[in-house]
């Protein structure tokens, strides 16, 4: 593997290098996500089994969680862009992500507080994600951003990996200590936060200084090729349940004990952990818009399996389905985005079509969650 300097510019040809800045901000999302996938393997467990949070409270901070993103998703990347300082912002979420932890303490059991500490925390990733997707495609050659993007989410992956396994063993040391996890995951998150500042290269000598607006950002769905990836993500993510839930059905259909709800996510991490890089090799040879849709599938049979199927092949079958389906979906959305925009509006670009798409799961979520309640 060779790699680039951080502020080398990606070059025109196609030899498939992956640049120090991408690798800097892999290690910057794994530490992130160790953090934050502690929080999210117990979050069920402590709102809905903990706290004795109905299904629909739990759909709601569960839409909370996923679609407050929204709401600075866009004003972030268009700061990002008109500021030519991605990686500023995205170290400005990366931050409020992080004390957004110590604030989980705090919340005790009123949905009011954990609604409002869950929607800071969800507003630090909003800020942090577009710059950041927006620096690995400043950072890549065209031709590689599927494998590039892979990387990354590999990388990410393993925090996503060792996150519930952190969890997981901190819970079984010292049971119901909440607090302990938190606290853990507020230093993973703090040490992520310094290797951004540390290792981390900004573009801002590789764009040129231009006027940039938020009526030029929203002016790119005139396009036909953007418009068509935002609407048909949009409308993929409302019938795209929160992994929450997908554990929580698990969980009541194969009735696993408390202690282990928050080991479900490694199995969705392990395999995309190990199918992120070569899925994203594949996206960029066959096409990038097909392996999307093909994730899509993979879940929608993940879903099918809790009909008919059950026991250990329920549970083998869902993670493995939900696993491909992050490997498919989530870096190569950017990889077939990112060629579309133009590079002084790349953040903003992005920043819209991860908005459209968080708001659609979040509604999903909501939804989902006031179905269970009726119907229980």
């Amino acid at each position: 593997m060779y790699i680039a300097t951080a502020r080398q510019a990606p070059a025109a040809g196609g030899t498939g290098r992956i640049a120090a800045n991408v690798l800097a901000l892999g290690a910057v999302s794994l530490l992130t996500d160790i953090s934050s996938e502690m929080v999210t393997a117990i979050l069920p467990l402590y709102l809905v089994l903990g706290l004795g949070f109905s299904p629909l409270q739990f759909g709601v901070l569960d839409g909370i969680y996923t679609g407050v993103t929204a709401l600075v998703r866009v004003v972030g990347g268009h700061a990002a862009d008109r500021w030519q300082r991605r990686k500023l912002v995205a170290g400005l979420g990366y931050g409020i992500s992080a004390l957004g932890k110590l604030g989980l303490l705090a919340a005790g059991t009123s949905a009011g507080a954990m609604g409002l500490v869950l929607a800071g925390d969800r507003t630090g990733k909003g800020l942090r994600t577009a710059p950041r997707d927006a620096l690995i495609t400043l950072s890549s050659e065209p031709s590689a951003l599927g494998r590039a993007f892979g990387v990354h989410r590999a990388m990410d992956t393993v925090g996503a990996f060792l996150g519930p396994l952190v969890a997981f063993c901190l819970l079984w040391t010292l049971p119901a200590r909440y607090d302990v996890v938190f606290v853990v995951s507020f230093c993973f998150a703090a040490i992520g936060f310094l290797v951004l500042v540390l290792f981390v290269r900004d573009h801002r000598d590789v764009l040129p200084r231009v006027a940039v607006s938020l009526r030029s950002a929203f002016g790119l769905l005139r396009d036909p090729r953007f418009r068509r990836v935002c609407v048909v993500a949009c409308g993929l993510g409302l019938l795209t349940l929160g992994d929450g839930f997908v554990y929580l059905l698990l969980q009541k259909k194969l009735d696993v004990e408390v202690a282990y709800i928050a080991l479900l996510p490694l199995g969705t991490a392990g395999v995309y952990l190990l199918a992120a890089v070569p899925i994203g090799a594949l996206a960029d040879r066959v096409g990038r818009w097909r392996i999307f849709l093909a994730g899509h599938l993979a879940l929608f049979g993940a879903y099918l399996m809790f009909v008919g199927v059950s026991g250990v092949f329920l549970l083998v079958g869902v993670l493995l389905l939900h696993g491909l389906f992050y490997a498919c979906t989530d870096g190569v959305l950017m990889a077939v985005a990112g060629p579309m925009v133009p590079e002084e509006l790349r953040t903003s670009g992005l920043a819209l079509l991860q908005t459209g798409q968080v708001l659609a799961r979040a509604c999903s979520s909501v939804l989902f969650g006031a179905l269970w309640t009726w119907l229980a």
